[in-house]
């Protein structure tokens, strides 16, 4: 009678987990070193890179920094997730966990706040946009952010054209030699269907007339409000939105959970 050999097999790694992380990770490990680089790239162009304390010298908001800190979170935890998954690094793994379960926290905790304390997020909105309008012409960036806001949202200001007095360029006051006193920035403009090439100049002096001609020239809605309107006209496609990144977060929390079991399975039948 010949013997039969039979062979018991152990606990493995899923290749599937295991690769699927990481090219889950290696995407994000890519586009996260891209808008690092779009960032980085943007600062040395304005000359931030060769003088760094000029970083606090802007009194608005740099929108560079958008690509710098969401590239820095994207690389880290692409890399983390990649390197972790490849090499099976329990540790680069479980840091990739937590760390993407302390941002899912942070934006769960945002979200709650946002809704419990609705009021103060519109104070809190309503100073950003004032303190950016003062600094509109002191960064191209922002320039081009508040420009593409008001375009978007069909509004001028936080609450209206006047609190363009806030930025020393358009205030009204008879010691501002500025030839845009008075006025409004072009993206304020009603846009004329007609025009192919955009008018820079449409917002002179539009604010020396009354509040009803104002309103065949440039919007006169807030930011502030436009920006709630356009929140309940589209609140289904934004909470799906936010729904979809939740469920990816928990998605990669539980794969990279998974494939560290699975290593520390293999490692304990060892």
């Amino acid at each position: 009678m010949s013997g039969k050999h039979q062979h018991f097999k152990g606990p493995e790694v899923s290749c599937c987990v295991k690769y699927f992380l990481f090219g889950f990770n290696i995407v994000f490990w890519l586009l996260g070193a891209a808008f690092l680089a779009i960032g980085l790239w943007a600062w040395a162009e304005k000359g931030v890179l060769s003088n760094i304390s000029s970083i606090t010298d802007l009194g608005g908001f740099d929108p560079v920094w958008l690509f710098i800190v969401t590239g820095a979170v994207m690389f880290i935890l692409g890399f983390a997730g990649c390197i972790g998954a490849l090499r099976e690094n329990t540790t680069l793994l479980k840091f990739f966990s937590v760390f993407l379960g302390l941002i899912f926290f942070l934006e769960l905790t945002a979200g709650i706040l946002a809704f419990v304390f609705k009021d103060w997020i519109k104070d809190q909105l309503n100073f950003f946009i004032n303190n950016n309008v003062k600094a509109y012409r002191d960064d191209i960036d922002l320039q081009n952010l508040i420009d593409f806001a008001q375009e978007y949202w069909s509004c001028c200001g936080a609450h209206g054209p006047n609190d363009w007095n806030l930025n020393i360029y358009f205030n009204c006051t008879d010691s501002n030699p500025s030839r845009e006193r008075c006025g409004v920035p072009f993206s304020c403009c009603v846009k004329d269907p007609a025009e192919d090439v955009p008018n820079t100049q449409c917002g002179y002096d539009v604010r020396l007339k009354l509040e009803l001609e104002q309103q065949s020239y440039i919007y006169t809605k807030g930011c502030v409000g436009q920006f709630e309107k356009w929140l309940q006209d589209n609140l289904i496609v934004v909470a799906g939105i936010f729904v979809a990144i939740a469920l990816l977060q928990i998605f990669g929390i539980c794969l990279a959970q998974n494939l560290v079991s699975d290593i520390k399975a293999v490692k304990a039948n060892w």
